[in-house]
């Protein structure tokens, strides 16, 4: 494997007169720990954080002449103004190391590990930069593409929990639901709200805001243990408006003698049930005030995941902490007739320089649930009037009819 076979093609560099202070800030706001300096595209030097940070220190000459003041730590931290007014020339590496795009990988790594460096300029003949090969490029080459492929067997809701912030632009989504959710229960005066299936507590915490009492529900520990962390971030006049509880749905509202006003499965999370969801659907009733209660519930529109969009449902990008960017790919497996239980997958892609990799991949079985089984089910349960809206992921939930051939969600409000 060749350097031209890995390195990045995008490659920052700056001038030898570009001040230290503007080098500074490409080098943070990159997340990178050096560049090189170039005079039009040619490579002359190499500037790093350790050559920036070595400037705040005196020489070897400065402390012989004055060993006291060179232990001045203070004093340093004053030159910061001043070292930030230097040029690129002024504190560069003026023999850089560099590589040739045919250069073994390899051989590549050998000179990083020798010199303890962690990026290298790639130049062509006539030393002009075309490329930048850094110690994690060569490491998810090497080591990286040969893992085996990784099928999770982690209860899928808690190998979720790691990713679930990052696959769904919170404020994009809460901008166009939670004014419909807080319009809906001032109208139905409903103060108390019951989430089940809150997932990393996202809609809890918008409720609060918005001054209702919520308490949400969650199967997965690890889920539950992200939405702890946020809402302990949380003033004490929010806290004091959240409960969060972990376990069994149906144990834990068997045990509670509090009444809500409403209750609310989001994102899916009626369907998530998939075996169990009449079981734990009958305890929240239970919950529910007995003559004032409505029931809300957001789920996938199944009719149109598997005869419009071919058995695809969503597709998400986000930053990565270790590659450029991280893909959350979304699909059913086939449906046969009649089938109760639908199975969804869920697949993490990383992308490096450019080259897309399976990073992990989990399922989770879910009910299948069209507009008539909801009916059924929530008229069983003594709710007479029945409203089925449409949206589109992160879209408002209440506002226009369910449209089968269009619509991502079907949002559903039942009331007694």
């Amino acid at each position: 494997m060749k350097v031209s076979d890995v390195m990045s093609k995008t490659v920052e560099y700056v001038r030898a007169d570009t001040s230290i202070k503007d080098v500074s800030h490409l080098i943070f706001v990159a997340g990178i720990n050096g560049v090189p300096v170039c005079k039009n595209k040619k490579v002359i030097g190499f500037i790093t954080e350790k050559d920036i940070l070595a400037k705040f220190l005196p020489t070897l000459q400065e402390h012989i002449e004055d060993p006291i003041g060179t232990r001045d730590f203070q004093e340093m931290e004053k030159k910061v103004t001043e070292i930030l007014t230097l040029k690129a020339k002024d504190i560069m590496s003026k023999k850089p190391t560099t590589v040739r795009e045919d250069t073994p990988l390899l051989r590549a790594q050998s000179l990083m590990f020798a010199k303890e460096i962690g990026r290298l300029p790639v130049v062509d003949k006539k030393n002009n930069l075309i490329g930048m090969l850094s110690k994690g490029d060569i490491f998810r080459s090497v080591v990286g593409d040969k893992l085996p492929f990784s099928f999770s067997e982690e209860e899928y809701h808690d190998w979720i929990s790691k990713y679930f912030d990052k696959m769904i632009d919170w404020k994009k989504r809460l901008d166009q639901e939670i004014p419909d959710l807080a319009a809906l229960f001032k109208k139905e005066k409903s103060k108390k709200i019951l989430d089940i299936g809150f997932g990393t507590a996202e809609h809890d915490i918008a409720l609060a805001h918005k001054g209702f009492q919520t308490t949400g529900i969650e199967s997965s520990a690890l889920m539950h243990k992200v939405a702890k962390e946020k809402v302990e971030k949380l003033p004490i006049s929010l806290q004091k408006r959240i409960k969060l509880f972990c376990g069994d749905y149906t144990e834990i509202l068997k045990n509670s003698e509090e009444k809500y006003q409403a209750a609310i499965f989001l994102g899916n999370a009626f369907a998530h049930l998939a075996q169990d969801y009449e079981n734990v659907l009958a305890a929240v009733i239970k919950s529910l005030d007995p003559k004032n209660a409505i029931i809300i519930m957001q789920v996938s529109n199944f009719y149109k995941i598997y005869n419009i969009n071919k058995r695809f449902w969503l597709l998400s990008f986000a930053k990565s902490d270790f590659c450029q960017e991280t893909a959350f790919f979304r699909f059913y497996d086939p449906q046969e007739n009649n089938q109760k239980i639908l199975t969804q997958n869920t697949v993490l892609l990383d992308n490096s320089n450019n080259k897309w990799r399976c990073r992990s991949v989990n399922r989770t079985p879910i009910a299948n649930l069209s507009k008539e089984k909801i009916t059924e089910i929530l008229k069983k349960y003594g709710f007479k009037k029945i409203s089925f809206y449409g949206g589109e992921t992160f879209g408002p939930l209440f506002k226009k009819p369910f449209n089968i051939t269009e619509d991502d969600w079907l949002n559903i409000v039942g009331k007694r």
